[in-house]
């Protein structure tokens, strides 16, 4: 026998050995779909379009990533979304978290810029700099920017995700799915909630500190007190 032949898994021969297979098989596909099945359960209510979003004092909107130094077209998507929010009196405020974990690289304040030039003023948007993964954006929007209430902004592939996260870091979160032209990006998106689901679950289990914490800071409140439009 050649070595192919040697290495070449042996299938049970048995059939109770083969039902102990397919269960096994089962079981792992069970386990596997697990966490997607429970942020769907968890958050599949909560999510709203922009006009039946009910009315809370804060937006936060996730990073989705830059091109050449704006935001792409998807994190666009969220930041108009975003801004209807405000001009439709929903929300007073907009917290932009993202990614600036370089010098070269600002998704805070691409999502500003955005903002203002889509009619939201500069002073009702508040960045934080440190939002590296939802989790971390959800924990410190609670713990340092001491959001209690909020309407989540993000593509529907991942709002249920955001809002199980901002719950269980103590949000009163809802959330806008922004629709999305299925193309590649999508379909990436998509697939890659499956594996970020067991990610989230285990978020929510050990409640891990953000890779960067630091003081609490106040804008969410200053903007809050500031009564001008």
């Amino acid at each position: 026998m050649g070595r192919l032949g040697r290495l070449r898994p042996r299938l049970p021969r048995t059939r109770r050995a083969q039902r102990w297979a397919v269960q096994g098989v089962m079981a792992a596909c069970v386990l596997g779909l697990a966490p997607a099945t429970w942020l769907y359960t968890t958050a599949d209510a909560r999510v709203r379009t922009t006009a039946e979003a009910p009315a809370q004092q804060v937006a936060v909107v996730f990073g989705a990533g830059l091109r050449d130094g704006k935001p792409s077209a998807y994190l666009a998507n969220r930041l108009r979304a975003a801004a209807e929010l405000y001009r439709d009196g929903k929300v007073r405020v907009v917290l932009v978290t993202g990614d600036n974990s370089r010098e070269d690289y600002d998704e805070p304040d691409a999502m500003r810029a955005f903002l203002v030039a889509h009619g939201v003023p500069d002073r009702r948007v508040v960045s934080d700099f440190a939002g590296f993964d939802t989790w971390d954006s959800c924990v410190r929007a609670k713990k340092i920017f001491g959001v209690d209430r909020a309407v989540l902004v993000s593509q529907g592939f991942h709002i249920r995700r955001a809002i199980a996260l901002c719950r269980a870091a103590g949000i009163d979160a809802y959330g806008v799915g922004v629709d999305a032209r299925h193309d590649v990006t999508w379909y990436y998106g998509g697939t890659r909630e499956m594996f970020a689901a067991g990610k989230a679950a285990l978020d929510v289990v050990f409640r891990p500190d953000p890779h960067f914490l630091g003081p609490a800071e106040h804008g969410v409140g200053k903007a809050l007190a500031d009564r001008r439009r």
